[in-house]
């Protein structure tokens, strides 16, 4: 259980959000699922355009480097 406490008479701000993502919401119910108000394709292509994937470049990055050295 988390020691803070929300106060009853203060309301918590909502985040901001890219505002091709406004409304978006997501909650976790008591079976520690996670439920959100948008089509999970909807947000994996808005993450696929807009957010560049560590491990794919990471991966082009040392094909680069194997490249070079084996052009030397």
């Amino acid at each position: 259980m988390s020691k803070k406490a929300n106060k009853p008479g203060k309301k918590q701000a909502k985040p901001r959000v890219h505002r091709e993502l406004s409304g978006f919401e997501v909650s976790i119910n008591q079976f520690g699922e996670l439920q959100a108000n948008m089509k999970i394709e909807k947000i994996n292509k808005f993450l696929d355009e807009n957010v560049d994937d560590k491990k794919l470049l990471e991966k082009e990055e040392k094909e680069r480097l194997r490249t070079e050295k084996k052009k030397k």
